[in-house]
């Protein structure tokens, strides 16, 4: 698996196993598509980040406008009526998380003045969530009911490895059983959280190194499906570490960003990435169109549930 030339070559020998794939959708170069959920009747809801908006994507492709806000938006989460959940910053630079209807409207329900970058969001309990901070090197938890935010863990496992390097630390973050799993993107790092029956946090552990991951998701079966960001690539890593690359750039996912499962019954074995096409690292031949790809893995999709 070839890598660009000034990227550490973490991959060089990682086996390729090319997933079908097909090009949902394509925005303009320069769109940075961030994170994605995905709702039981097949319609994406994509947070394109740099300009704030909620997108709303068919699985046929057809896509529209949800809602836009005056800041950015990063992470994204349903909660149980059907609402969603989004992490980002406001138009004067403050982290909040806000919360969307399907209808359109939006709400922001909480300030975070301490947090640096909100991140990816997933749902701890039925009405708590918990968001990764890339730069403060923590997890914020958040009571959708109460609005009261904390810090559920801060650690250095989850810091950067210094204050001055651009590449977020704590990125994608999802509960599997009774552990998180947070990737530190900055470190190479995918770590392993167990929870306790009190939904605390335990110590953190690393559970594979090095491995650039910025989101993911988990099949039934514990194998982990992640975007690489800038290894412009999606891999299967199988609970025993195995990793293997499923689709490259030529696949379309260059800038891979996140990554959900299909919720349909139809859609079950099949996964959507988001891709910036190459905006924080661009190809030789410069950023290219965002992409939605939908991978068949073979294998259904396992999400906490929050209903």
């Amino acid at each position: 698996m070839s890598q660009d030339a000034g990227l550490p070559p973490i991959y060089a020998d990682t086996p390729v196993e090319l997933a079908p794939h097909e090009i949902v959708t394509s925005f303009p170069a320069n769109t940075f598509l961030e994170n994605l959920a995905i709702a039981s009747n097949g319609t994406l809801f994509v947070t394109n980040h740099e300009v704030g908006q909620i997108l709303q994507i068919a699985p046929e492709g057809d896509s529209s406008v949800l809602a836009s806000t005056d800041g950015k938006v990063t992470g994204i989460a349903f909660a149980p009526d059907g609402s969603l959940i989004l992490t980002g910053w406001n138009a004067q630079g403050l982290s909040i998380i806000l919360c969307a209807t399907l209808e359109g409207a939006v709400e922001q329900v909480a300030t975070l003045p301490d947090a640096l970058f909100l991140n990816g969001i997933t749902p701890l309990t039925r009405d708590r969530y918990v968001a990764a901070d890339s730069y403060r090197g923590c997890i914020w938890q958040f009571d959708r009911i109460t609005r009261q935010v904390s810090i559920w863990l801060e650690h250095p496992l989850l810091a950067r490895s210094s204050p001055d390097n651009p590449f977020p630390a704590a990125n994608g973050i999802k509960r599997f059983g009774n552990s998180l799993y947070v990737s530190n993107t900055e470190k190479m790092l995918l770590l392993k959280i167990p929870i306790s029956g009190d939904e605390r946090a335990g110590e953190p552990a690393i559970l594979i190194a090095p491995t650039n991951i910025d989101d993911f998701a988990f099949d039934t079966e514990g194998n982990l499906y992640a975007a690489t960001h800038i290894y412009n690539s999606v891999l299967r890593i199988e609970p025993d570490g195995k990793t293997t690359a499923i689709a490259l750039a030529e696949q379309g996912v260059i800038g891979s960003t996140a990554v959900a499962f299909g919720r349909r019954p139809s859609d079950a074995t099949n996964i959507y990435v988001t891709t910036n096409g190459g905006m924080f690292l661009p190809p030789a031949g410069g950023v290219v169109p965002a992409n939605v790809v939908r991978l068949e893995v073979g294998k259904p999709g396992y999400s906490f549930s929050v209903a």
